[in-house]
């Protein structure tokens, strides 16, 4: 079976062992993996909330749980629409340490935002492989309600050569994802129908869209702000305003994109010089 269509659930003793917080006794990345198949044992979804590992090694730890019987493979449930997933509310647990480890990467994350109005996450991203496409075959969704910020955005983009798709809110992004999924989405955080980190949680639990470049765009720069998005998975922060290459840069670098950028582009330059 193809490991990315695998689903686990906790086997009697595992939850006996989760629920008991005996747990505490294991390292953090298999108490992890524990909580994980709790909250949502498909195997996209608990790759996407380990993503700074290589994939080979999630694998060898979820075959290391079966065969100590902490978990079992399961049939793949009736997949969920994005709508539901939103409707739940509910984001992969954070353990204690987590918080404390995100604490750290939220101030550094403030400090590049103060400075530069942008941060990559290549925590999570460096165990991604490069994405061999050029920027005319990537296709970028951009989520905006406002409508200059929105121009704006595709202007950016399309100006350094990438086809864009756009949504004016939640519903709208959940519809062209559905329907057609792009290879990346910038996501403002403050529109009319929604919250754009409750939509980051809705699609980090869907199997198709763990993986999916999704990169913040929004003026909300506090620390707790930053940490919430890198806790819930954004591969990038942008804050507005931001110069005339960012998005490109950022988009190329989330996407580990190995291109020759045309002549006025980023390629080469430092992210200080991108991002003036």
């Amino acid at each position: 079976m193809n490991p990315a269509k695998k689903y686990y659930r906790l086997t009697a003793e595992g939850e006996s062992l989760w629920s008991r917080r005996e747990s505490m006794r294991l390292p953090l990345d298999y108490r992890r993996i524990l909580g994980l198949v709790e909250f949502d044992g498909h195997r996209e979804v608990i790759g996407a909330n380990l993503a700074q590992f290589p994939a080979a090694s999630v694998d060898q730890w979820l075959d290391e749980f079966e065969t100590l019987r902490l978990i079992e493979s399961a049939p793949l449930p009736e997949e969920k629409t994005l709508d539901q997933l939103a409707e739940e509310k509910s984001a992969a647990p954070i353990e204690l340490e987590d918080r404390e480890r995100f604490e750290p990467e939220a101030s550094f994350a403030d400090v590049s935002l103060t400075r530069l109005g942008v941060y990559v996450n290549n925590e999570r991203i460096a165990a991604r492989p490069p994405i061999r496409k050029s920027p005319r075959q990537t296709v970028a969704l951009v989520v905006e309600d406002d409508p200059d910020q929105l121009a704006l955005a595709v202007l950016r983009l399309t100006s350094a050569g990438y086809p864009v798709r756009t949504a004016d809110g939640v519903r709208a992004l959940f519809r062209s994802v559905e329907e057609n999924l792009p290879d990346a989405i910038f996501l403002d955080v403050l529109l009319a129908d929604g919250n754009g980190f409750d939509a980051l949680a809705a699609l980090r639990r869907h199997p198709k869209c763990a993986h999916l470049p999704i990169i913040m765009v929004t003026s909300m720069t506090e620390p707790e702000d930053v940490a919430k998005g890198l806790a819930l998975g954004c591969d990038g922060y942008i804050t507005k305003p931001y110069a005339a290459n960012t998005l490109e840069y950022v988009l190329r670098s989330v996407m580990k994109q190995e291109i020759t950028l045309a002549a006025g582009g980023a390629a080469g330059k430092p992210l200080r010089e991108v991002a003036n």
